[in-house]
């Protein structure tokens, strides 16, 4: 079985785009549990463009002992005003895991994982000062990479596969598919290399002893073939094709139907 963890920095950015309270991530992350979701991730960013260093406190206080809460961040973004830094915030809110994303403050959303083979020379001090605060530490990584080794080295306790460019081949073949559209065997190879590139990844990770998350415009309809096709995953992260889904059937029935798939 296969952790379910709801992003809820969407509910954060529709919040933001009018101004006051409304709707509280902390609300939607409780709604989210009652309906059967274990784990909540937020992803604070420097810029304040959705959740905020407020709204972390507000659902670290809020979440029962028995639900996982998740902070992503980059490890070395400076504070600033109104940001404290990702170790200030775990510090407060002693999440049980923190994943480290290499974002820079111009990035939309994650589009890459940290390169095993040139990781920061502090990166294992940064790994146990977040665990010193005891939270378990996973590094973003591209699917396709091996290399893990230095990131078990430095202390690290799992990886999140950037799982992208999967979502990405999965509605290209779909897309090929159904509208008999030219090269369909081509998408349909191009989904296959790009669910090996991720058991790859996995198998290199867990043969090192890391455990495996996973996470990126993953949904309900790529959802169930990635996790058939990359045995062992410990825990997946979706909030963006979550909350879009939830528009029209509903947050509830939405994180339901996520858990009928993960299991748990």
């Amino acid at each position: 079985m296969t952790l379910l963890s709801v992003n809820v920095n969407k509910i954060a950015v529709l919040r933001n785009s009018r101004g006051g309270r409304l709707p509280s991530p902390r609300d939607e992350a409780l709604r989210c549990i009652d309906a059967g979701a274990r784990g909540i991730t937020v992803h604070p960013r420097p810029d304040r463009r959705h959740i905020t260093p407020e709204d972390v406190a507000a659902i670290a206080e809020a979440l029962p002992p028995d639900v996982e809460f998740n902070i992503e961040g980059n490890p070395f973004a400076a504070p600033r005003e109104g940001y404290p830094g990702l170790l200030a915030l775990a510090e407060a809110a002693r999440p049980a895991q923190v994943t480290f994303v290499p974002d820079g403050d111009g990035q939309i959303t994650s589009d890459h994982g940290f390169d095993p083979t040139a990781l920061p020379t502090s990166m294992g001090a940064q790994v146990a000062a977040f665990k010193a605060v005891g939270a378990r530490v996973s590094l973003f990584v591209d699917a396709g990479e091996t290399r893990f080794a230095s990131i078990r080295d430095a202390g690290a306790d799992r990886i999140e596969l950037y799982t992208g460019p999967y979502a990405e081949a999965y509605e290209a073949a779909n897309a090929a598919a159904a509208h008999r559209a030219a090269g369909p065997v081509a998408a349909t190879a191009h989904l296959g290399e790009r669910i090996a590139d991720c058991r790859r990844s996995a198998e290199a990770a867990q043969a090192l002893g890391l455990g495996v998350n996973a996470g990126h415009d993953l949904s309900q309809a790529n959802l169930h073939a990635f996790l058939a096709g990359v045995p062992g995953v410990l825990e997946v992260s979706i909030g963006h094709a979550l909350i879009a889904e939830a528009l029209v059937d509903g947050l509830a029935e939405t994180v339901r139907r996520y858990r009928a798939i993960t299991g748990r």
